[in-house]
């Protein structure tokens, strides 16, 4: 018996996923990439997308059609509005939340008896779903989700509708994955929420104050870092996306500054550079507010990496607005960013104000600050000429001829295959790299020493976190 996942959207539901193949495998059921040959077809959706849920219609219509040959079960789960939530029910056979998946098993053995629509979430909320282990898609890289669902509510996002209000994951819980990952090798873990930042306020503002602030949580994880060093001599990279600029404070940014293990890398979205705009689009912040957090970050963290996400096309943006937006990027010189076109989601405040921007006029912007971010990128990178930085490989690129690794900062580099080494051995290793040649999202070097492998070494770990 084989199931096939596809996965949509963001690292959450990537985390989503592993969690949802553990529950497969725990059935019995094995991974399969092939579509025909699965026994049960899920889908961990995306509704902040368009394109995304087209793809899921489009993917429901195939496997529908092969039910005319053959036995087949077929999901959708992840983010899901709740005008997606009803149009799925007649066309998947089971529809549930993330929070539902513990009763997966149940659902799929009764299936036909009774139905995910009439399977309340579970009184627990999502700490049964947090509980179970994920089947990692990396033996040397994890997420670890630490929060889920939003409360900023911006006028242009579905995430509170399909996922809720915010939630934190118990910090024991969260601390104990990682030790787990630790133990087990792992050199990057990134610490994944909506909102990473606000991690803790729900259950500090509703619960009298039973949980550590985000602040206390990256400090346990960089004293736990500092232990397992002075044990083992071993080292690991602790990533966290995303947090909200509203949220960001300055003891977050000292925290990565104190400690080694907490990587030199920050992903702090934009959305848009002008302060009309991001009023309307209830960011709860100004530029100025941005722009000083940024210059924290530069102050305590030199070295670090910057990302952002950024809109173009917004309901009402004008031609000033979006100006606003390319001088912000020129401003502050990102190394990466994601930009995307603006669509109206069902459910979101924005889907009731009119669509403005000439889709031709919002890929243009696109194109156009693609344009401009690739300038301060491609600076940063040349910089690093000459340098030797450390980074984890991560695998053969497209063409198989080079090894990709990542530097802290996460700045793709490739190198050739030393001689001595297999491609496989080096995966998921530390290795130092002397940077030849700088492009603008990416840097080549040559290959300098084997600084950790892959497998964990025989020293032992602290049994407990701090």
């Amino acid at each position: 018996m084989k199931y096939h996942l596809v996965l949509l959207g963001c690292q959450m539901n990537q985390s989503d996923g592993e969690r949802i193949a553990r529950v497969l495998e725990t059935m019995g059921y094995t991974a399969t990439d092939r579509e025909d040959e699965a026994n049960i077809l899920g889908v961990v959706a995306c509704s902040v997308r368009q394109k995304a849920i087209d793809k899921v219609y489009g993917k429901i219509q195939q496997w529908n059609e092969l039910k005319h040959s053959r036995h087949l079960l077929t999901f959708v789960s992840g983010c899901v509005l709740p005008a997606d939530h009803a149009k799925f029910l007649d066309r998947f056979d089971l529809v549930f939340s993330i929070a539902q998946l513990p009763q997966l098993p149940e659902m799929i053995t009764q299936y036909g008896v009774s139905t995910p629509a009439s399977l309340a979430e579970p009184a627990g909320g999502l700490d049964g779903f947090w509980q179970i282990d994920p089947q990692y898609h990396s033996r040397f890289e994890a997420y670890v989700p630490i929060q889920n669902g939003c409360d900023k509510f911006c006028t242009y996002c579905a995430v509170p509708y399909t996922r809720g209000r915010e939630t934190s994951r118990p910090s024991g819980e969260i601390l104990a994955e990682i030790r787990r990952l630790v133990e087990r090798g792992y050199k990057s873990i990134t610490l994944l929420g909506q909102n990473v930042n606000s991690y803790g306020l729900d259950k500090q503002s509703r619960q009298a104050g039973s949980e550590i602030s985000f602040t206390q949580l990256l400090e346990a994880i960089g004293q736990y870092g500092e232990q397992v060093r002075a044990a083992s001599g071993r080292r690991f990279w602790v990533y966290f996306t995303a947090p909200h600029p509203r949220d960001m404070k300055a003891e977050v940014i000292a925290a990565v500054a104190r400690f080694p293990c907490l990587a030199k890398q920050i992903h702090l979205p934009l959305q848009s550079g002008d302060d009309a705009v991001l009023k309307r689009m209830n960011r709860q912040h100004d530029i100025q507010r941005y722009r000083g957090i940024v210059a924290e970050v530069r102050r305590q963290l030199p070295g670090a990496t910057l990302f952002t996400d950024i809109i173009t096309g917004f309901s009402g943006e004008t031609e000033a607005e979006y100006a606003a937006t390319r001088d912000a990027i020129n401003e502050f010189g990102f190394n990466m960013a994601y930009i995307a076109t603006y669509s109206p989601r069902p459910g979101a405040t924005s889907a009731e104000w009119p669509d403005d921007v000439p889709l031709d006029s919002k890929k243009a912007r696109m194109q156009e600050l693609t344009v401009d971010f690739k300038k301060s990128a491609l600076a940063w990178n040349q910089a690093m000429v000459g340098q030797t930085v450390l980074a984890v490989v991560e695998g053969p690129d497209k063409a198989g001829l080079w090894l990709q690794a990542r530097t802290e900062g996460r700045i793709p580099i490739r190198f050739m295959l030393p001689a001595g080494f297999s491609a496989e051995a080096l995966i998921g290793s530390f290795v130092d790299i002397r940077v030849t040649r700088a492009q603008n999202l990416s840097v080549e070097g040559i290959f300098v020493q084997l600084v950790e492998p892959a497998s964990p070494p025989s020293a032992p770990l602290p049994a407990e976190t701090a």
